[in-house]
């Protein structure tokens, strides 16, 4: 069994077992999981859904 480590959508930083980070999938297609990092979360950096290219805050 493989595992990858996560990458935030945003800013491409691995995220860390012991940051604050979250994941979700993505509210327009409900078929990527979109990874949030510490740092962008509070900043409310804007994140954009692989597959079907929606936008967040």
């Amino acid at each position: 069994m493989k595992f990858e480590i996560p990458v935030c959508t945003s800013c491409g930083k691995e995220i860390t077992p012991r940051e604050h980070a979250t994941h979700f999938v993505c509210p327009n297609c409900g078929e990527a999981i979109i990874w949030r990092c510490e740092s962008c979360r509070v900043l409310s950096v804007p994140y954009k859904c692989p597959k079907c290219g929606w936008e967040g805050p």
